[in-house]
């Protein structure tokens, strides 16, 4: 029996001796099989970054390439990042293991077992593997940390080179480009006409549908935005005032639509000839350019023709004259249009392999017409009259014509100086620095001209009732029924989604416009989303939103789970209902402060950083700030808890009034004598409070109503009823009721109780109640009585009597008694 008995303790012995040798070589194990596969990752990015590093030194003329050669770079430091954040964990297993372990024994001492030596040896080895990983990663990332330094000085050197070049400007210079004119309009004719004569013979069915498939798409993005927008787009003729957010709207719309169309069928054109292999790559190159350049001219054309409307001055958004206005839209059209010519010609030039001298001759042309057009639309005087409304020359008659203004003084010098700076530039021989002038007053102008009626657009959208009034309100309005608080705050909505629209659009396009490539845009924004330092804080917004995210889920998983244990558990357990509040309110509280914690922590924000701000209320508190912290933290328990909400009434001891606004420290209380009152929140928290509106704004009203003795009390009932069931503000239901409350020393008291739907309404009731008594009263003869005294004048003495004895006391010297209200 007694071997039987100790057989389990000691199979447990050796289990947990086999669970304590295998334990390290688990641990090892695993730490083997992480360094193995991080050195292969690090090898990987060794081999990418040797391969950039190349590439960059190939494309260093290329701005383009040198730009995702970047982006790689720093996917490369974040994977190097990873890497070494992938041996934390378990290098402190290991330093934690060598602690565990000790020092080895030194001389004299008794020697250790050998396995604790193999165990220190290999834990060693495996620090020094990670140690050298670790190192390593450091160096490439080292590495690509000055590739992408090198690379940011590459292009601003290569941005400054394109603009600074100078080219000799001479005399010579005409008869050369007047030769070299006539060789390469012929060879553009014949590469022309060979690329037509082959997509005709070969390709024609591929043409067709490629360009009918792209008319399909124009089609459907313009006609389903002129179905949806309707009048947004299409200034009506017959309208003779419409308002300023019509007129912003129709041109804003009517701008971006068909733009947003010819976008879209050239786009499509052109990804489908290419698909189809209709295209040359030479024949490509070029109508890429043209495409390019038709689109931003007809843009610009659209836009300067919506915001002068030269044939409709009612929809003008200036108050420029007519002929004005026609002047106007032709040089913008001509200015953008000679601009994008420029561009075609350098393209074709470049694909045909021309000369040189061709190219400087052509933009030496077109940058000096760009630089004189600019100068030409500073000098027209477009305003007349005084009015700021669009087109009044045409409805007004004046005995005298009105003297045209010019432009504002900083506007009509700018054009002076960017034009001039182009012609100057041009004349010089900085062709590079002349044709980016010009392609940014053409392009970056446009782009910020339209962003500037977006904006104007987005504000009168905002302007109280201003969208209620639209077309789109309107049938919003009978499609679903809205109303016009709804329709306002939709308005207030669409306000800024039109903000952010156009910040979208706009911004990345003007940076497009000013050399920054699409790759810098993306690493920006990755940049802003995921790590935005403050000092030595990191905050990501990603992370932030995540965090809200999880708070708001876990905000309504607090409030379901407190109305379910609140309804189906403590509701059938027959609580008392002050501990069915206070459970339920320690789960809300809880569950909130649950919620905002894991919704911190998911957003990246270190809750070690929160002690420093208990420090400092602590310290606060030590200073005298105690009555300032608990207004502090009533303020947010009344904004957590909200027994009152702005725009209650309220009464808190003396106090009576309307609350205004809610703060942490104090609560504004706006009486009906309209003085406003700031009571600190303490003493809300701290003291009885009645709201008159917490729920809803039912409430009662009592009126009381006084009759003389020997009046009919059931037809003063029956009056008393009529008239407050009568009364249209009372409600119906609860009913009113008449209360006969006493017999008082005067007269018999009643009182009216009525229930009303507003309480705020109650002293229009009470007026309306109490005119319809008195008048009642007077019809059927029923008395109000007032207190009485019979006065009785004895030996120069004033006696009072009752009214009952005054018939039968006899009166001294005739003197008749005082009644009626000038009886004391």
């Amino acid at each position: 029996m007694h071997l039987p008995t100790h057989r389990p303790a000691a199979l447990a012995l050796a289990a947990l001796l086999l669970l304590v040798l295998a334990l390290p070589a688990a641990l090892a194990q695993q730490a083997d099989t992480v360094i193995a596969e991080q050195e292969r990752v690090i090898d990987e990015i060794r081999n990418r970054v040797e391969a950039l590093e190349a590439a960059t030194e190939a494309a260093a003329e290329d701005d383009a390439q040198l730009v995702e050669i970047r982006l790689e770079l720093e996917e490369v430091a974040d994977s190097l990042l990873q890497a070494g954040l992938a041996f934390r964990p378990h290098l402190a297993e290991v330093n934690a293991r060598l602690e565990q372990l000790g020092p080895p024994p030194e001389e004299g001492q008794p020697a250790e077992p050998d396995i604790v030596t193999e165990e220190r040896l290999r834990l060693l080895a495996q620090k020094g593997q990670i140690n050298a990983l670790i190192g390593e990663a450091e160096a490439l990332s080292i590495t690509a940390s000055r590739l992408i330094e090198q690379i940011t000085a590459m292009r601003r050197d290569l941005f400054a080179r394109t603009l600074s070049k100078r080219y000799e400007i001479s005399f010579t210079l005409i008869g050369e480009v007047v030769r070299d004119f006539g060789v390469e309009a012929q060879e553009l004719y014949n590469t022309v006409a060979s690329w037509l004569r082959f997509a005709v013979a070969f390709k024609l069915t591929s043409l067709l549908v490629a360009t009918l498939l792209a008319l399909i798409a124009a089609a459907i993005i313009f006609l389903g935005g002129k179905r949806l927008f309707g009048s947004l787009i299409v200034a009506e003729p017959e309208a003779e005032d419409p308002s300023y957010l019509s007129r912003l709207s129709v041109a804003f719309w009517s701008t971006l639509l068909p733009s947003i169309a010819l976008a879209v069928f050239l786009s499509a054109t052109y990804f489908l000839y290419v698909s189809y292999g209709v295209l040359r790559p030479d024949i490509a190159r070029i109508m890429l350019t043209l495409f390019n350049v038709l689109a931003v001219v007809y843009f610009v054309h659209r836009l300067s023709r919506a915001a002068l409307s030269p044939r409709l001055p009612n929809w003008r958004l200036m108050p420029v004259g007519s002929r004005a206005a026609r002047t106007l839209v032709w040089l913008v059209f001509a200015t953008a249009a000679i601009n994008g010519l420029d561009y075609v010609l350098t393209t074709i030039n470049e694909v045909l392999d021309a000369p040189l001298a061709l190219t400087v001759g052509q933009s030496l042309a077109a940058t000096v017409a760009v630089g004189l057009l600019v100068i030409l639309i500073g000098t027209v005087k477009p305003f007349t009259g005084d009015s700021g409304e669009a087109g009044q020359e045409e409805a007004a008659a004046p005995a005298a014509p009105a003297a045209a203004r010019p432009w504002p003084t900083w506007l009509r010098y700018l054009l002076y100086l960017l034009g001039g700076a182009t012609i100057v530039s041009a004349v010089l021989g900085y062709i590079g620095l002349a044709r980016f002038l010009s392609q940014q007053i053409v392009v970056t102008g446009a782009i910020l001209v339209t962003m500037y009626i977006g904006f104007l657009s987005a504000r009168a959208l905002s302007e109280a009732d201003a969208f209620t009034h639209t077309a789109l309100a309107q049938r919003l309005k009978r499609r679903f029924a809205f109303d016009d608080g709804t329709l306002d705050k939709l308005g207030l909505a669409t306000s800024i989604a039109v903000n952010l629209l156009v910040l979208v659009w706009g911004v990345p396009l003007i940076l497009f416009q000013w050399g920054f490539q699409w790759g810098d845009i993306r690493g920006w924004v990755t940049r802003l989303v995921t790590e935005v330092h403050i000092g030595s804080v990191t905050i990501s917004l990603v992370g932030i939103l995540t965090g809200i995210v999880v708070f708001a889920i876990g905000y309504f998983l607090t409030r379901w789970f407190q109305s379910w244990v609140d309804g189906s558990v403590m509701a059938r357990g027959r609580m008392d209902v002050g501990v069915r509040n206070s459970i339920k309110t320690a789960i809300g509280y809880a569950g909130l402060a649950v919620a905002a914690l894991i919704g911190i922590s998911a957003a990246g924000i270190d809750l070690s950083n929160l002690a420093l701000v208990a420090g400092a209320l602590s310290l606060g508190i030590g200073f005298g700030l105690q009555n300032i912290v608990s207004n502090f933290v009533s303020g947010l328990i009344l904004l957590a808890e909200r027994p009152f909400k702005a725009g209650d009434w309220i009464v808190a001891g003396q106090v009576s009034g309307t609350v205004k606004k809610i703060s942490v420290r104090a609560t504004e209380i706006e009486t009906f004598q309209r003085q406003t009152i700031i009571l600190p929140n303490s003493e809300l928290i701290n003291a009885a409070v009645g709201n008159w509106t917490h729920k809803n704004s039912l409430g009662r009203l009592e009126i009381p109503v006084g009759v003389a003795y020997g009046s009919d009390v059931r037809k003063v009932h029956d009056i008393l009823m009529e008239i407050a069931r009568g009364h249209p503000l009372v409600l119906k239901n609860p009913e009113p009721f008449i209360l006969f409350a006493g017999f008082g020393e005067s007269s018999l008291d009643f009182e009216i109780r009525v229930y009303l739907a507003d309480i705020l309404t109650q002293l229009e009731v009470l007026n309306d109640i109490r005119f319809a008594v008195v008048e009642a009263f007077e019809r059927e003869a029923i008395e109000i009585p007032f207190p009485q005294r019979d006065i009785h004048i004895k030996s120069g003495r004033i006696t009072a009597a009752e009214p009952d004895a005054a018939a039968s006391a006899p009166m001294a010297r005739g003197a008749a008694p005082l009644e009626g209200p000038d009886a004391e």
